[in-house]
C-alpha cells in the first residue's frame, strides 16, 4: 500500500493525491498538521518537505514526482 504523508495548503499533495486516485492506486493518508507524531519521524528519516510518499517496495520520496507515482499505475 502506498502511504502518503500530507499537510494542509499543499499544492504539490493535492496533486499528488489526485494522481493516485486517478490512477485507481489505493493510498493511505496521514495529514502532518493533524497528525503531527508523524513530523519527527518524517525529519528523521531526512524529508523536509511534503508531500512524503513512501512505496510498498520501501522507497520513497518526496514532492509531487509524476515520474515516480506512474510506475505504479
Amino acid at each position: 500500500m502506498v502511504t502518503v504523508f500530507s499537510k494542509h495548503n499543499c499544492i504539490q499533495c493535492k496533486m499528488t493525491k489526485k494522481f493516485l486516485t486517478q490512477h485507481k492506486i489505493d493510498f493511505v493518508e496521514y495529514n502532518i498538521d493533524e497528525q503531527p507524531e508523524y513530523v519527527a519521524k518524517l525529519k528523521a528519516e531526512g524529508f523536509m518537505a511534503t508531500p512524503v510518499v513512501k512505496l510498498p517496495n520501501g522507497n520513497a520520496f518526496s514532492g509531487f514526482r509524476p515520474d515516480r507515482l506512474q510506475q505504479l499505475a
